[in-house]
């Protein structure tokens, strides 16, 4: 069915301002995702909410949008990639304004693939500054008979308790200058594969679904589909997103793990995707495929309404007028 021509600059506006909004609201639940999907022997954490009240405990408040600015910075161009790649295919393989069903999967697979160059970079970053946390609480804390032992040179005062010194805080162009040092641009695209093989099957998944919810009950004004109001568009987006987000957990399972490059104590180190994938089914089992599934449909589904509402609400074209 055909949609409203919009112009692809206010595709990238609506897209990037979609992806602003919406990573701002859901950060906190994809940093327990993350670190309940790297998880292996030592739990630190029993749940989501186990996640975050022990990050607001241990790090502060804003402890849980550790890595969030990469993600802002980045979730623009990803976003704005993915939505305007998928309506500019949707609109290639439309046919007298029909689009079968196998053109709503292509699209979406064209969509996914054309974002991976952004987002594999973008994931690969901030999973290293959401996970450091969880390696830190795994480090052992000295009782307090030891923190008091006595140094080589006693003296008359008792030396006041000893606090393990942190390590070094993490950042962003830290980790990017050391991966560049170390193995050039392909140390930014490591678990490229397997982004793919992720996002690939979640567009396939979510843009026909979103496309046939948030077309129910519209009226065609001619040849084109009326616009959507805004609480159908999240509605769909929501829907959609949930689905798509909890049949892509495994591959997102095995991204994650793939892409985190420091590991705890006695946890494995994977050589690509098969062996990451039997590993895990060995020493965990399958239900270890399901990590973190509560909380990705948490973080997709009002990540992709909010997104979807923004876009049919028409940010970028307000913007452009306004502008010209």
């Amino acid at each position: 069915m055909a949609e409203k021509q919009v112009s692809l600059p206010a595709k990238l506006i609506n897209g990037g301002v979609a992806g602003l909004v919406g990573v701002t609201c859901v950060f906190p639940i994809d940093l327990a995702k993350t670190r309940l999907q790297n998880q292996q022997g030592v739990q630190v954490y029993e749940g989501m909410l186990d996640c975050l009240s022990k990050t607001v405990r241990s790090e502060g408040y804003f402890g849980c949008y550790r890595g969030a600015a990469v993600n802002l910075t980045l979730v623009t161009p990803e976003k704005a990639i993915k939505l305007a790649a998928n309506d500019i295919f949707r609109q290639k393989l439309s046919r007298d304004g029909y689009l079968p069903l196998w053109g709503e999967v292509l699209a979406g697979c064209g969509a996914g693939t054309c974002q991976v160059v952004v987002t594999t970079p973008m994931e690969m970053l901030k999973i290293q500054l959401q996970d450091a946390g969880r390696l830190a609480a795994q480090r052992p804390v000295p009782t307090p008979a030891q923190a008091a032992a006595p140094g080589p040179a006693p003296t008359l005062v008792a030396p006041p308790p000893a606090r393990p010194s942190p390590p070094p805080r993490a950042s962003a162009m830290g980790i990017t200058a050391e991966l560049l040092k170390t193995k050039g641009l392909a140390g930014l695209y490591r678990g490229a594969g397997a982004t793919l093989m992720r996002d690939v099957p979640f567009s396939m998944i979510y843009f026909p679904l979103f496309a046939n919810l948030n077309a129910l009950g519209r009226e065609k004004l001619g040849d084109v589909q009326a616009r959507a109001p805004f609480w159908q568009s999240f509605m769909a987006g929501c829907g959609a997103g949930s689905v798509a987000a909890v049949a892509v957990t495994p591959l997102d399972v095995i991204k994650t793990r793939l892409q985190t490059l420091q590991k705890g104590a006695g946890e494995d180190t994977y050589k690509g995707i098969v062996d990451c994938t039997q590993r895990i089914m060995m020493r965990e089992g399958p239900s270890a495929f399901l990590k973190g599934a509560t909380c990705r449909a948490l973080v997709i589904a009002p990540l992709f309404g909010i997104a979807q509402g923004v876009y049919f609400l028409g940010v970028g074209e307000t913007l452009l007028d306004l502008l010209g």
